[in-house]
């Protein structure tokens, strides 16, 4: 508090003030909704049921319950709940309760213990831009090609030798789902 011709007043910092001057409440999708499509908010979205799709706005949480299949795009995220897909935001919160498993790009990053993550995460210092860096997927690394006279496939098309043993294991590689 900050004293002030005998009067006790109190600072706000940068983040209440953002905060305290939104004019709009938040848009909330509740537990008993299932959304499909793209969804699009200027101002915070509390998320609570199921969206499948993709979700823009200023700031996102998706509640403990609430399960997300899709892309999430915010200035700052909050999961407590379940996302699928991709995350691109400034600051991304994966809270204890959360389930992700997705490709992040984000500015910062914070994950509490007991948040469960399987996925890509990728540091960016504008995630929200169209330029900002896609999250790369992983290849296959050969491509097996028969030879012509039936000899074992080859990595250089027509040629008539073995493929090696890594490469055809690469060629093979199936991911698993958990």
């Amino acid at each position: 508090m900050l004293m002030k011709n005998n009067k006790e007043t109190e600072t706000i910092s940068p983040v209440q003030q953002k905060r305290t001057s939104r004019t709009a409440a938040p848009s909330i999708i509740s537990a008993d909704t299932l959304a499909k499509g793209t969804f699009s908010s200027t101002g915070d979205v509390q998320v609570d049921g199921r969206i499948e799709g993709e979700i823009i706005a200023n700031a996102i949480v998706v509640g403990e319950l609430a399960f997300v299949i899709g892309d999430i795009s915010a200035e700052e995220a909050v999961i407590r709940g379940r996302v699928e897909g991709s995350i691109r935001a400034r600051k991304i919160q994966l809270c204890a309760t959360s389930h992700v498993e997705a490709k992040l790009l984000h500015q910062t990053l914070l994950v509490e213990a007991g948040a469960f993550f399987e996925g890509n995460c990728r540091h960016s210092e504008n995630p929200l831009s169209d330029a900002a860096p896609a999250v790369v997927k992983p290849v296959a690394v050969a491509s097996l090609t028969p030879s012509q006279n039936g000899a074992a496939p080859s990595l250089l098309g027509d040629e008539q030798r073995p493929a090696p043993a890594a490469a055809r294991a690469a060629a093979s590689f199936t991911p698993l789902k958990s």
